[in-house]
């Protein structure tokens, strides 16, 4: 039954990271107006009377069944192998990406082709690296829930080598440090100044006690995925109980922590990107990321937490002979040439910081984790709702990955969310109301997102505007929520209200929009598109033409749900 729906709107601020106050803001295709919060209420009851919306009835998947851990992991293969080897012995080294990517983080595989040309031999047989360029926290995943066996790991700190052991894959270390790095707290100038000025030496327990006082607004990283996140998350725990960092104290003052600091960024290039704007004036770094960035030339930075050396392990389940090659790779990363090279990249500084207590072992660092899970919300609900694409251009491949991912990593959803469904073509569908997403509601959304089918044109924005509506509603009930939107697209509107129309309405209501687009090339409008609806209020855009999707979701919906 299609019925025309009036929305009204007022709405919390989740942005990504940081207060985009009203008045102008900029995003990609210039300087836009941005409605005060009162204006983009009044535009977006306005422009909702000639949105027609059809309420579906979803229907309960009675063969939902919980998804396992190992079907929520792309291929191996989606991580690139940055270099392969030919040797007749050939190891595979899982390589933290800080040195394992594009110049300048390339010091790993500059050293690994060295290395495969300096004729290393083991019982009279070549040996030879292979790199895989993949984040410490990701190695854990796919070794513990998947079924990859890299012949040596390179993680970025010890922390997860020690959460290795503790999952029961006993690890053995060749090098406690290849690559010296420390992780610490990056303080634009003036904040640094005013800081100090108050609080005196930047520590973490400062930097806690003014983030906690409202004199700071600092953000960090996934730490299911980023060991600079882990370090501070662990280290925070630290500050708030000395005695016992996983304890009823330390939990509660995490949460209570988390109702005022900014979400947990999506990756530490969100951090980055965010600071070279000026957005963020305090945030987790590391060292040589900092080093290697010279927009944050007007930041100050101090180590913090444990130290992160690389240290470089092999397990039980390698060969013998590619134990041995291991160790030739070991000396080769420490000589004087390839220390030296580690140096020109942005490591070995800061040799005389000397780790911080944080009262962790590999248990403890993963029980750190399941905490931060819990409160990484302050103890707030979210209300989310899915916006998606089924326009005709979506057939095929594109609305099949679009279902599968969604299916295969809703299980990341927390229970105490508030999920909703909208899809989209010439109309907007309701497939699914916001409601708890318990078993039942789990059911349903699963059910309604099986259902989804190819229609006509591509009216996103009016499908943004429904979903504000349903999330606008459910806030009246739920006054301490959180929100935020997904939108699963693979093009630009063609149909309905424009992105300029609708662009001060969501700037003014400050709701982050996350876009997942689908065949996108670079350059192309529906990119531009995409990127700056989620622009708006420092949300991201995630590629799905990219084979892991899945990951990115699984770990998008980590931080966020």
């Amino acid at each position: 039954m299609k019925n025309n729906k009036r929305i009204a709107a007022g709405v919390l601020s989740l942005a990504m990271l940081a207060g985009i106050a009203a008045g102008c803001t900029k995003y990609e295709s210039g300087t836009e107006k941005v409605y005060s919060y009162d204006e983009a209420i009044k535009e977006l009851n306005a422009f909702n009377d000639k949105i027609s919306t059809n309420e579906v009835k979803p229907q309960l998947d009675i063969y939902n069944t919980d998804t396992s851990a190992s079907a929520t992991l792309a291929d191996i293969n989606t991580f690139p192998l940055t270099v392969e080897g030919d040797g007749s012995i050939d190891i595979e080294v899982a390589a933290a990406t800080e040195f394992s990517s594009d110049a300048p983080d390339d010091w790993m595989n500059i050293v690994a082709e060295n290395f495969n040309k300096s004729g290393a031999t083991v019982n009279g047989k070549s040996v030879s690296v292979t790199i895989r360029k993949i984040t410490s926290g990701e190695v854990l995943t796919y070794m513990t829930e998947g079924d990859y066996k890299p012949d040596v790991y390179a993680p970025s700190s010890e922390a997860w080598g020690q959460m290795l052991s503790a999952k029961g894959i006993d690890t053995i270390e060749l090098a406690d440090r290849i690559a010296g790095n420390t992780a610490g707290v990056l303080m634009e100038q003036s904040t640094y100044d005013t800081f100090t000025e108050k609080y005196g030496e930047v520590t973490l327990e400062n930097v806690l006690n003014a983030s906690i006082a409202g004199d700071l607004t600092f953000a960090y990283t996934n730490p299911y995925t980023s060991s600079t996140g882990l370090n501070i998350l662990t280290a925070m725990l630290y500050a708030f109980d000395k005695d016992n960092p996983l304890s009823e104290k330390a939990q509660q003052k995490l949460l209570d922590y988390q109702k005022q600091s900014p979400p947990v960024a999506y990756t530490t290039g969100v951090l980055r990107d965010q600071a070279t704007k000026g957005i963020i004036k305090a945030m987790v770094m590391e060292e040589q990321a900092y080093h290697n960035t010279p927009e944050l030339k007007n930041y100050v930075y101090t180590p913090a937490g444990i130290r992160h050396d690389h240290p470089l392990y092999t397990f039980d389940y390698v060969s013998s002979e590619k134990q041995e090659a291991a160790k030739l790779f070991k000396d080769y990363c420490l000589n004087s040439e390839s220390q030296s090279l580690a140096d020109k990249k942005g490591f070995n500084l800061h040799d005389d910081y000397k780790s911080q207590p944080n009262g962790m072992d590999g248990a403890g660092y993963l029980s750190a984790q399941k905490i931060w899970k819990q409160s990484k919300d302050g103890g707030q609900p979210i209300i989310a709702v899915f916006v998606a694409d089924i326009s005709g251009s979506m057939a095929g491949s594109p609305i099949n990955s679009l279902k599968e991912s969604l299916l295969s990593t809703s299980k990341y959803i927390s229970s105490d969310n508030y999920i909703g469904l909208v899809s989209y073509a010439d109309n907007v569908h309701i497939n699914l109301p916001l409601n708890v997403f318990d078993e039942e509601h789990r059911a349903y959304f699963s059910g309604a997102v099986k259902a989804l089918d190819i229609e006509g044109s591509t009216a996103t924005y009016d499908a943004v505007l429904v979903a504000l509506k349903m999330m606008i509603d459910k806030k009246e009930e739920i006054p301490n929520a959180k929100m935020m939107m997904f939108v699963l697209s693979d093009g630009e509107q063609n149909r309905g209200y424009s992105l300029d129309r609708v662009a001060p309405i969501i700037g003014g209501l400050k709701i982050p929009v996350y876009t997942i687009g689908y065949n996108l090339s670079n350059d192309s409008q529906a990119t531009k598109e995409l990127k700056r609806l989620s622009g708006i209020n420092e949300a991201t855009l995630i590629n799905a033409t990219s084979d892991d999707l899945i990951n990115q979701l699984r770990n998008l919906f980590n931080v966020q749900l």
